[in-house]
């Protein structure tokens, strides 16, 4: 069997049994093994400035949480998409929060780039919607055949106008039907411009390649760490990762400060949507780690990184 996948992890781990995948999906619910929480939570939304982000900074990096992993990325006059899913729904899933922009308000953006085929990450509404060339994993041009895309293994790298995108290695897998498992590669991004450089996940399990990430991209000035999707830990710990599991990525990254994402705005797992960052606010107490590096934005919210004197700024709210 371990052979008969295109692609696996950098420790040759698949995609969890569909065995395993039954238990919680079904056999556990049907028990009632499986923790119960709301399917809504309050989450703090702010309302962008449309118009200033229709402006991409000639210095330095603004990112803007759009909800879930979706992020706008700005810098050298270039916007980028980061796995954008911006409509009322992914699947059968409804959002409980957001999107930061509705599609009409963004600005003219140059590539959407997708971290891997999963549904809360490749959604294909939205990407049609935007219109933009498609930068991902290797097999992926098969789902959005009908736009341009550009497919990368790990550590390739390309130029999207003022912007170099790089695509790195993550703990995950890959499936979009029933008989295409592993058949398309994911991981995550990083994206510099000039001396600021940003790093986003992807979906991911805690991996050994984040030591690797940070001494190959050093001196992240931000990492957008998954940070829910979590429970139960069982099943989801080779997959996800919780939000001790995000700190000590942070750690071995060595970047300057976590961003918190992928929770709160889909309701995928059992834990309820607003617990992740609590959680994770008492896990960076508990290991007393700098206040200032923690950055839990408001959907909506933006985070410039680096001005003309090379000076971290704070986080917009």
């Amino acid at each position: 069997m371990a052979d008969t996948f295109r692609f696996r992890n950098l420790d040759g781990s698949g995609p969890s049994p569909l065995a395993r995948v039954l238990r919680w999906a079904v056999v556990d619910r049907l028990t009632g093994k499986r923790r119960r929480s709301p399917a809504r939570a309050p989450v703090l939304e702010v309302r962008p400035d449309v118009e200033a982000l229709r402006r991409p900074p000639v210095e330095g990096l603004r990112v803007t949480w759009l909800g879930h992993a979706s992020f706008l990325v700005q810098g050298a006059g270039t916007s980028l998409l980061i796995d954008p899913a911006l409509g009322p729904r992914i699947s059968i899933i409804p959002r409980n929060a957001g999107p930061g922009l509705r599609v009409d308000e963004l600005p003219r953006i140059d590539a959407c780039l997708v971290s891997h085929n999963h549904y809360d990450h490749l959604d294909l509404p939205t990407l049609r919607a935007v219109a933009a060339p498609v930068i991902a994993g290797l097999g992926t041009r098969a789902t959005v055949k009908e736009l341009p895309c550009t497919e990368l293994a790990w550590w390739d790298r390309m130029h999207v106008g003022g912007l170099t995108v790089s695509f790195v290695p993550s703990q995950h897998w890959s499936r979009r039907g029933l008989g295409d498992t592993n058949e398309a590669l994911w991981g995550g991004f990083v994206v510099e411009s000039g001396d600021a450089r940003i790093y986003h996940a992807g979906d991911t399990a805690y991996f050994s390649g984040f030591q690797d990430i940070g001494r190959r991209f050093p001196g992240l000035d931000a990492a957008l760490l998954p940070i829910g999707a979590y429970d139960p830990e069982w099943f989801m710990r080779p997959q996800h990762m919780n939000p001790g599991d995000a700190t000590q990525a942070f750690v071995d990254l060595g970047a300057r400060r976590l961003v918190a994402m992928h929770w709160g705005t889909f309701k995928l797992t059992d834990e309820p949507l607003d617990e992740p960052p609590r959680l994770l606010r008492a896990e960076w107490e508990r290991r007393k780690l700098p206040p200032e590096a923690l950055v839990i934005p408001p959907v909506g919210g933006s985070l410039e990184l680096r001005d003309v004197a090379g000076q971290a700024r704070q986080p917009a709210s």
